[in-house]
């Protein structure tokens, strides 16, 4: 079959919804699908058997896109939507598969074009919007019908996770969504060397790691107030993989005011191929993150690991995690100092959540796993189509 798959993203790049859609090409492809891949102009190249890349014009105004909604994304996605409509034309797609916002041009030409429109959901972009701009709340109902007629033109949900396909039924039923779950990251053991943390910065305590973008819904100020209210007798260190140079740059101000320079250090990013090798030698994976209904994706690659996670309870989380398999507290820095200090006194609990963390990824969210549910949701696409 021969599919439309638009990517309002730079692709390839090693962040969240990029390493999703390309998990999503390789499956697709795999299976004998040929796909036609519409993205943004930033990115690099991947080769495939199946795939085709097509780009928007190449706009030398715009070189990087951040992560969330911003002007560069609004600029992007009118190009794409043309490019769009090009492709359509020339090409009978019997379906072309939208992710995030490209849902609204695909369900508007569905009035014109026959093709059924698969919905990839990995974000409310009405919560995100409001989250993001306050002054949006007036225009929540507002946002949400709009977010909602675009769920219901579409013949195929698949939401990344329980959360959205709860908001998803109010629109469809239930033989039309099926919850696609990210797996862990595999690591490759050629390549970029990890370093051994505790070598390189000297740590010979115990030693906490968060891993993901320093974006404000992540809890890093949370995160780094808690820690501060850890007594440094406990020999506790935090490191920090991730984030631009302005971000990191913050954070290290924050830090050195509340006293925390020695036990604190930002590394930056570091290639995701080596992800593994860091997260098995912290004593301790956290993640503070404050707002958000989605699973961040970290979580399932931190769980894989066999490290126990430190997390706030909020739905981001639980709806993977309970507390038979992680540390989860409230989003006060109270709360993310006792979590640390129960970790770090007992080594059996330490030991348990990592367990029951790894199988629970074993069981339940692994690369296979996803395939099949895939598969098997375009198996249903594939016959309406």
């Amino acid at each position: 079959m021969n599919i439309l798959l638009l990517a309002p993203q730079p692709f390839y790049q090693e962040r969240g919804t990029p390493i999703a859609v390309r998990m999503l090409v390789e499956t697709l492809c795999e299976a004998g699908n040929k796909v036609d891949l519409l993205t943004y102009h930033v990115g690099e190249d991947i080769s495939l058997a199946g795939l085709k890349i097509y780009r928007i014009t190449k706009l030398p105004f715009i070189k990087n896109i951040p992560i969330g909604f911003s002007w560069h994304k609004l600029i992007c996605d009118t190009f794409l939507i043309r490019q769009m409509m090009k492709l359509i034309r020339r090409n009978s797609y019997p379906v072309v598969h939208a992710v995030e916002e490209t849902v609204f041009p695909g369900a508007v030409l569905k009035y014109f074009f026959k093709y059924k429109l698969v919905y990839d959901m990995d974000s409310s972009m009405a919560d995100q919007l409001v989250e993001k701009y306050y002054f949006l709340r007036f225009f929540k109902k507002l946002l949400s019908g709009a977010e909602g007629w675009a769920i219901g033109k579409s013949d195929f949900v698949v939401p990344v996770c329980r959360n959205l396909a709860d908001k998803v039924k109010r629109y469809l039923p239930e033989n039309k969504i099926c919850i696609l779950q990210d797996v862990p990251f595999e690591s490759s053991s050629s390549g970029y060397e990890a370093e051994n943390l505790r070598e390189l910065l000297g740590i010979d305590g115990y030693l906490a790691l968060y891993v993901g973008n320093l974006e404000h819904y992540q809890g890093i100020d949370l995160m780094l107030e808690g820690m501060a209210e850890v007594p440094s007798v406990c020999r506790c260190s935090l490191v920090v993989i991730g984030g631009e140079k302005q971000q990191i740059e913050k954070y290290i101000s924050k830090a050195g005011k509340l006293g925390l320079s020695p036990r604190v250090y930002f590394l930056g990013s570091r290639p995701l191929s080596r992800l593994l090798h860091y997260l098995t030698q912290a004593d301790i994976l956290v993640s503070p993150r404050v707002k958000g209904g989605n699973t961040p994706m970290k979580i399932y690659s931190y769980l894989a690991s066999g490290t126990p996670v430190l997390a706030t309870k909020i739905d981001a989380h639980t709806q993977v995690m309970d507390s038979s398999c992680a540390m989860l507290v409230d989003s006060t820095p109270a709360a993310i100092a006792l979590g640390f200090l129960e970790l770090i006194r007992d080594p059996d609990l330490r030991e348990g959540l990592g367990k029951a963390g790894k199988e629970l990824v074993k069981n339940q969210y692994t690369l296979q796993v996803y395939k099949k549910k895939l598969l098997d949701s375009y198996s249903w696409v594939t016959r309406a189509a």
